[in-house]
């Protein structure tokens, strides 16, 4: 079938990206949906800082690439082995398909499967094969998804279904900033009600992560060096807010803290900002070549405990319909994350935004009027 979406056709490309283009909004072919694999039509996508750090040369995956990762949609078709979904149901799209069978995927969610990873970094489906072309070239797909389209051929184990009450809007944060952010709380952190958090980095994964926090009855404070990003912070109910010069000058220090920034600077920040005896959980992604410092002899000293946390150590087929009901409860409002909708010809200045601090969450609306 004929699909539309954006595809990254050079990496690197100087912002101003409105500009420079470097993604290319385009009609593609889309094979039917094969062995364990269905047919998405996709509601919404969200535009995610790993989006851009794909753009900007910092992670590095191979291109062409229709990119997207942080979607929702509904099943229009399956492939012959497929009998846990149905066309009409809503899902959920996730970024690492999990395998079921190696030791990542045995870990509870600690570990990332390796055979996701591998096929991730390649730019295939889980089953090792493209679905993606155009004008007879292959177009690699991102992280499983490639949701920045009007349709996504996937696996099965890159979905997770919801109930159609999730609006598509809240579905698609739920497979990234929510299970990312979110997760790393639900999952490592684990506060009791009263207890006090700290996140550094108010994006919209550092955002997912206040608003979880919020929701198990804790208390939060959020750290960024953006003004804005911190009046934003307390509206969606942070405890206090400050920039890193403001909470290392007066001392503000937390038993748990969040990094969700993806970059050196902050991860420094965090690791100062955590109390002795307390615990500092990374999940941002910055650049392969950045570097931080931090003392050995504290780590040590001070009984201090630093965890790495992929996806928010989360298993999205356990983990997404524990967000979505605490959503239904009205204890996880996700939807104030979102700080703009836009249509797909928007890409690129949308990218701008992201790169400049000026979004949250801007969110990608399909009518699905694009596929023939």
């Amino acid at each position: 079938m004929r699909i539309r979406g954006a595809v990254l056709e050079q990496v690197g490309k100087p912002a101003k990206y409105a500009d420079s283009r470097p993604l290319s909004v385009c009609d593609l072919e889309l094979d039917d949906p094969a062995g364990d694999e269905i047919l998405v039509r996709i509601e919404c996508a969200g535009i995610c800082h790993s989006d851009l750090s794909v753009l900007n040369g910092d992670r590095v995956r191979p291109v062409p690439m229709l990119l997207g990762h942080e979607a929702s949609g509904i099943v229009e078709a399956v492939g012959p082995t497929v009998t846990e979904l149905v066309p009409g149901d809503r899902v959920v799209m996730t970024f690492l398909p999990r395998c079921g069978s190696c030791r990542g995927c045995a870990s509870n969610g600690l570990l990332p499967c390796s055979q996701g990873t591998a096929t991730n970094n390649a730019g295939t489906l889980l089953s090792g094969q493209i679905r993606l072309h155009r004008g007879g070239q292959d177009v690699l797909h991102h992280l499983g998804v490639s949701g920045f389209a009007t349709h996504a051929v996937v696996d099965k184990r890159s979905v997770v279904k919801v109930g159609d009450d999730v609006p598509p809007e809240v579905a698609a944060l739920l497979g990234c900033a929510v299970l990312t952010g979110g997760g790393a709380v639900l999952n490592l952190a684990k506060p009791a009600p009263g207890d006090t958090l700290m996140v550094v980095g108010l994006g919209g994964v550092g955002m997912a992560a206040l608003l979880t926090a919020r929701a198990l009855g804790a208390e939060v404070i959020g750290i960024d060096a953006n003004p804005e990003k911190l009046d934003q912070a307390l509206g969606l109910g942070a405890t206090a807010a400050y920039t890193p010069a403001e909470a290392q000058a007066r001392s503000v220090t937390a038993p748990t803290v969040v990094e969700a920034a993806g970059s050196a600077r902050a991860f420094e920040t965090a690791v100062a900002q955590t109390e002795p005896g307390g615990t500092t959980i990374t999940v941002g992604l910055p650049a392969p070549t950045a570097l931080a410092q931090i003392s050995p002899l504290t780590l040590v000293a001070q009984a201090r405990t630093i965890i790495g946390s992929y996806l928010g150590s989360a298993v999205p087929s356990r983990d997404v319909p524990v967000f979505a009901d605490l959503w239904r409860q009205g204890r996880l409002p996700v939807e104030k994350l979102v700080s703009a909708r836009i249509g797909l010809e928007d890409i690129n200045t949308a990218m701008d935004d992201l790169a400049e601090g000026r979004a949250l969450r801007q969110i990608i609306h399909f009518d699905g009027a694009a596929a023939q």
